[in-house]
């Protein structure tokens, strides 16, 4: 019996976490630092920082398929080979999709990284703030729940979580993305400069800026400086590229308050009827297959958006049948993503006398323009960013497909390339109930846990910008002097974007949302949701830095509520 009764204690938290990706970390570090006893459960495998990241120093001629796709990714990573970010270098930083799968009613690339840190060691690191522009728009024009806060609720947060992270940029004095906390920006190149003078000087409203992101160009926390790799997606060794591993993770370690599970999927969560509250979680053990039961007084739920509804769905009680909080019936609904699908590719004659060192992690933006500051579109709601960028390239990248052979070749690969352009649209998805996520209890996978269903396409709305952006795309480059200008539908599912959002959304009224203004399930108040499950609408923005802001945010909020044993 004592024995049972130590089990239990040693199984007992102030707080859990549940994943260990961007939005995980920072509730791991905000939680330990505030003082609670935290246990972080991964259902990955683990990965250190620096010692885990067994490519990052190795040349394209050191790696087996010299940092090629392979014929056996088409089997094995059907999906995630389709992501912009996996190669030969980064291939073991993502899940089998052969060993991982799940159903596509219609078609969605489920982009995932089963691992200490999850995706947060491959993300793009672009990070924008939001502005009421996207925290009113669903009021506005009564498309999804209205937010139930707006930027000036968050704005703190953005600074505090900004000035840990390290994010580089300019003060652009721009409502729609409002300035932040910044480390020295990455210049612009001179194409990107003759660029931007030309949208500045003929398109009124337009602005390109140097992207924003969380790339430490100087020493900040110990981390950095960047080493303009641009290798980031393999794990940065010099911790300047914003990791868990590298920032939030470790800040919570040295706290001594964080104990970090790995193998571990969290199968539900476990609802005591009596005290109306969660008393902890049900972990399924990827090695053994065991089940055990970890408690703690507060929970966050942290597994990114389609895992986080899965394990919502899959914690079904009397009280509640239909999954966890799901008063509402909206669980699962208003599946969104970012629409990437406009593209376009220019080259140009000029600057031959300009080149640029190092490698950039990041490029040009554009923020959004269409349907704010005045500016009307008639044929579709809310918006679109532009990104890209404009560079002079090195003719060896496209060696590999070019004939040729012997020392004149070798020699030609060594020169400048040509200079180009390349954009992309980065268009909000409207909030649609019809848009969701389901889980099937009767196809489970290896774990025994339900495989999840897709059920999500692009609207007239997503589809309407497209038209759009080839006439704003073509527009820019003809009156900057681009030639062999093209514009391509890359006619990609949701999912690839990797921005999903939505499915377990924060709202004012209960009845049609799941989550209120500090990020608690509305019937659940000692669990927390701040992943892009809770976002109510996309916007325009990437959405990492939000979802920091918003952990940092609920986090305070939980451990005063603690304090002041409201939950």
């Amino acid at each position: 019996m004592n024995l049972n009764i130590d089990s239990v204690k040693k199984r007992t938290f102030d707080a859990i976490v549940v994943g260990s990706g961007i939005s995980g970390g920072w509730a791991a570090k905000e939680l330990c630092e505030k003082g609670l006893k935290t246990i972080v459960l991964e259902r990955g495998r683990k990965l250190d920082h620096i010692t885990g990241y067994k490519t990052a120093l190795m040349a394209p001629w050191e790696l087996e398929n010299r940092n090629m796709h392979t014929t056996s990714d088409k089997e094995d990573y059907h999906i995630q080979s389709k992501c912009y970010a996996f190669n030969d270098g980064t291939r073991h930083l993502f899940v089998s999709d052969k060993d991982n799968p799940y159903e596509q009613k219609k078609p969605f690339d489920w982009i995932r990284g089963y691992h200490v840190g999850g995706k947060s060691l491959m993300w793009a690191r672009q990070t924008y703030r939001w502005s009421d522009f996207d925290f009113e728009a669903n009021a506005k024009d009564g498309h999804g729940s209205d937010w139930p806060i707006r930027y000036a609720d968050i704005a703190p947060w953005y600074s505090y979580v900004e000035r840990f992270a390290g994010i580089n940029g300019n003060k652009d004095g721009l409502p729609q993305i409002p300035d932040g906390e910044f480390l020295p920006a990455i210049e612009l190149t001179v194409l990107e400069k003759h660029l931007q003078k030309v949208i500045r000087d003929n398109f009124k409203g337009m602005n390109l800026v140097q992207g924003r992101s969380a790339n430490a160009t100087a020493a900040v926390n110990g981390r950095g400086p960047c080493q303009f790799r641009n290798l980031c997606h393999r794990g940065c060794p010099f911790s300047a590229a914003f990791a868990s591993q590298a920032a939030t993770l470790p800040a919570a370690a040295a706290t001594g308050n964080m104990t970090l599970r790995t193998d571990s999927i969290v199968h539900s969560v476990i609802y005591d009827e009596s005290k109306k509250r969660a008393t902890g979680v049900r972990v399924i053990d990827a090695v053994t297959r065991e089940m055990t039961e970890y408690y703690a007084k507060v929970i966050f739920v942290n597994a990114s958006t389609v895992n986080t509804t899965t394990l919502l769905l899959n914690s079904e009680s009397n009280r509640f049948p239909d999954g966890l909080g799901n008063d509402s019936g909206v669980l699962g609904h208003y599946l969104m993503d970012h629409c990437y699908r406009g593209r376009a590719g220019a080259s140009y004659d000029g600057f031959e006398d300009h080149y640029h060192k190092g490698r950039r992690p990041t490029g040009f933006y554009i923020p959004r323009f269409r349907n704010i500051l005045g500016d009307k579109n008639d044929n579709f709601l809310r918006g679109y960013a532009i990104g890209g960028s404009a560079e002079r390239g090195a003719a060896w990248e496209g060696g590999a497909w070019q004939p040729g052979f012997g020392a004149g070749f070798k020699n030609a690969m060594t020169k400048p390339g040509g200079r180009g352009a390349g954009f992309h649209m980065q268009g909000e998805c409207l909030p649609r109930f019809e848009n969701k996520l389901s889980i099937n209890k009767s196809k489970t996978d290896q774990y025994g846990m339900p495989t999840v269903e897709f059920d999500a396409q692009w609207s007239d709305n997503e589809v309407a910008m497209l038209k759009d952006g080839k006439e704003v795309f073509t527009a820019i480059l003809e009156k900057a002097g681009f030639k062999n200008i093209e514009f391509y539908d890359s006619n990609e599912a949701p999912g690839k974007g990797i921005h999903e959002m939505g499915t377990a959304r924060m709202g004012k009224d209960p009845k049609t949302s799941m989550l209120n203004r500090n990020n608690q399930l509305h019937a659940v108040p000692n669990v927390f949701v701040t992943d892009g499950a809770c976002m109510a609408s996309t916007g325009t923005q990437n959405p990492s830095l939000t979802y920091m802001a918003l952990t940092a945010r609920a986090a305070d909020f939980a451990v005063n509520a603690l304090k002041r044993r409201e939950i």
